[in-house]
């Protein structure tokens, strides 16, 4: 099986046209973009209560913290919002029925219960079909975050806290490294 594609600027702009065009597009761009601009996991992001984003005065939390089963290996971990993520989350939020901050952020059209991990990576995946983007998955969000973050000089080390790896090898393997990052690198030198 091939790694997850990282998404052009253009191929995620097609992807948000499309998850947005179809029943519960709101829901579905939030989603997409919490892949794409917090470098979570689909388990991660299936996960998420309200609570986890929203503050008890309903603003908006500046970095999620995650429970133990909420993440992979069972640890805590904090993922940090950017200011964009959080305005879209704000947006979001504003328009669902809060009735409990321990509900799901994210509910399904047939039940209110929420996703589970394999049918919230299920549907993902047929987001990047009807976008007609090859080998997307919901693991593109990831690498997309990881790689962009390279691109634009973010350490490896910082990569790793980011992405909630133990091992640094393995955040490694999330980069992809192309002719233009091996252009501009070579032009650091004079």
């Amino acid at each position: 099986m091939s790694q997850a594609k990282s998404l052009t600027d253009s191929e995620l702009k097609r992807l948000l046209t499309v998850v947005s065009s179809l029943r519960q597009g709101a829901r579905n761009r939030l989603i997409v973009m919490f892949s794409h601009w917090s470098g979570m996991r689909v388990g991660e992001i299936a996960s998420l209560k309200i609570s986890n984003v929203v503050n008890e005065d309903l603003s908006i939390k500046d970095s999620a913290k995650l429970d133990p089963d909420q993440t992979k290996g069972s640890h805590y971990r904090t993922v940090h919002l950017p200011k964009k993520l959080q305005d879209e989350i704000s947006v979001f939020v504003k328009s669902i029925r809060i009735t409990s901050v321990q509900q799901p952020l994210f509910s399904t059209q047939k039940k209110k219960s929420g996703f589970s991990a394999n049918s919230l990576c299920s549907t993902m995946k047929t987001w990047y079909v009807l976008a007609g983007i090859d080998d997307g998955s919901s693991h593109s969000g990831r690498r997309t975050f990881l790689t962009k973050l390279s691109i634009k000089g973010v350490s490896a080390r910082v990569l790793q806290e980011l992405a909630g790896h133990r091992n640094l090898a393995t955040t490694q393997r999330y980069i992809d490294v192309n002719d233009e990052m091996k252009r501009n690198a070579i032009e650091l030198i004079v």
